[in-house]
């Protein structure tokens, strides 16, 4: 019987505080990342943990999970839906959102998934240990309209 592969899919946030720096997450590769992560499905045969609602929903839950920053996921980001392979032979989907913060003038809080926590002007971000599709969803947030 035929077994399709099923990607992963992450969805990532573009969030500023209040100087215009964007928050970003050491992970155990040593990269920089955009917090957010993977849609939950709930527990199998139901649960009290509810099953993400829409991608914007998990990416505002798990940026509070993260990084004690609440956030209202925008919109979409041009040229932020990237595949993305952190080891070989494994790819996962990232799909990026523009995020208006809620609580900009909040330090953020490191959660036991990373490995440390940043905030970064944006000429800083190109000299950083990052993927390419997340510093091209960061500058696509800085140009956008509505940020």
């Amino acid at each position: 019987m035929y077994m399709p592969s099923l990607w992963p899919v992450s969805v990532k946030g573009v969030a500023l505080d209040s100087k215009d720096r964007v928050l970003l997450l050491k992970n155990e590769r040593s990269e920089w990342e955009l917090p957010g992560g993977r849609l939950e499905i709930g527990p199998v045969g139901g649960g009290s943990a509810p099953a993400d609602e829409s991608p914007a929903r998990a990416l505002e839950r798990e940026i509070i999970e993260e990084t004690g920053w609440a956030v209202t996921a925008g919109d979409e980001l041009a040229g932020g839906t990237w595949i993305y392979e952190p080891i070989p032979g494994r790819r996962v989907l990232i799909v990026t959102y523009g995020c208006t913060v809620r609580t900009p003038d909040r330090e953020p809080i490191l959660s036991h998934e990373h490995k440390e926590i940043g905030l970064f002007h944006r000429d800083e971000v190109d000299t950083l240990n990052m993927p390419a599709g997340y510093k091209h969803s960061i500058a696509a947030w800085y140009e956008h309209p509505q940020r």
